[in-house]
């Protein structure tokens, strides 16, 4: 059994600035990470062209923000980058290629009883005990790929890869490709296609949804320190009518609540566009609704149409991990892995149980949870 003050699940953005605030406070702590490297969700399972769609002033850590050189919207190489560096700023412990499969506080001991598997080459898969007295979740919204039910997908005779597979349309050069959700990911890489010398290229887009310019998003962000919710959400509709006109016809339809108020209260987001409208309105990227069923090559969409594809890509987005491993935890944690209670008082659970990045508030949303952790613990730890 190895003792710890403090153990972080995840070695992403929360699990990094968790570990930090708690170094500058002198609390110990260890991050235990399933994956072989720190944030292996942007090295390992984004697509190339990726950058971050918020600006650097919204997208640093605790204690370390981005150089005035550095661009206003970083390439994902350069997020990882300045992730390392943080790592290495902090001197954190990272406790690489250790999958937690079980957490579970033990009352008697008032400790967090944890069992990690050693998934090294020469760990065997041999588990690995812990106890700690305060356990913080930062596995993240994105653990797992979510896979859809598609009748006949199994079958498809073409290639099927989830997104986090997908890294540039040069793979694809000359096919008939069909991307499969219309969020983010699904819109970006569907441009990526377009430019990437792709024959045909569908997007099946099933929900409203809303489609806002990079620069007026920018915008937005901070327009909201200064003016309430609605008048931004307002603004926002209103500029992006002049942009792009009325894209109903292109088989894209609005909710009936604004982007930033679709932001704060539902799990979806906003699809920051980056021409993938221009795109679609110039035809080389298509709309189409939701599958009804495939057939070899063959794909029917529930209007009846049918297309022959080469490729699917599946932009069905991710889920979290956490109900697989947390035990006996009713209060913090819902059933979709994601908090169970509202911000901003959604970090702090029962019995030392805290989690970060778990409120779909983004990179400055893991920031900020992690410095309510960290003072927190230290201020409980202190009084031991």
């Amino acid at each position: 059994m190895r003792e710890e003050v403090v153990l972080i699940v995840g070695a992403g953005q929360s699990g990094l600035a968790t570990a930090a605030c708690l170094t500058e406070l002198s609390v110990p702590c260890l991050i235990l990470e399933r994956d072989g490297c720190i944030a292996s969700l942007w090295r390992q399972r984004c697509y190339d062209r990726v950058k971050l769609h918020l600006a650097k002033e919204y997208s640093h850590l605790p204690h370390s923000a981005h150089p005035p050189e550095a661009p206003t919207f970083l390439p994902k190489n350069d997020f990882v980058r300045y992730l390392d560096d943080y790592a290495e700023r902090f001197r954190l412990r990272v406790a690489l290629s250790r999958e937690v499969v079980s957490a579970e506080y033990h009352e008697a001991s008032g400790r967090w009883l944890v069992t990690a598997r050693n998934t090294e080459e020469n760990g065997s898969g041999a588990e690995e005990l812990y106890a700690a007295r305060y356990l913080v979740v930062a596995s993240g919204e994105n653990a797992d790929p979510a896979m859809p039910e598609i009748p006949g997908l199994a079958e498809f005779r073409g290639s099927v890869v989830h997104s986090s597979r997908y890294r540039t349309g040069r793979d694809y050069e000359g096919k008939a490709v069909l991307v499969v959700g219309g969020g983010n990911s699904g819109m970006e890489i569907a441009l990526d296609l377009a430019n990437g010398g792709v024959h045909t290229t569908c997007v099946v887009v099933r929900s409203q949804l809303h489609i806002v310019p990079r620069g007026i998003w920018f915008v937005a962000m901070r327009l909201m320190k200064y003016l309430p919710m609605w008048l931004v959400d307002h603004l926002i509709l209103l500029a992006c009518y002049f942009i792009y006109g009325n894209l109903a016809k292109y088989g894209l339809h609005r909710p009936p609540i604004g982007p930033m108020y679709m932001k704060k209260h539902t799990p979806i987001y906003p699809v920051v566009d980056v021409g993938t409208v221009s795109k679609i309105k110039s035809g080389a990227v298509q709309v189409v609704p939701s599958i009804k069923s495939i057939d070899g090559h063959n794909v029917t969409f529930t209007d009846g149409k049918i297309q022959n594809f080469d490729a699917v890509i599946l932009a069905t987005g991710y889920r979290s991990s956490v109900k697989k491993w947390l035990k006996g935890d009713d209060f913090l944690i819902g059933e979709d892995g994601m908090s169970k209670q509202k911000y901003p008082n959604h970090w702090k659970g029962k019995n030392k149980l805290y989690c970060a990045g778990l409120v779909r508030m983004g990179i400055l949303g893991s920031g900020e949870d992690a410095q309510k952790i960290a003072k927190d613990i230290a201020g409980d730890y202190r009084n031991i």
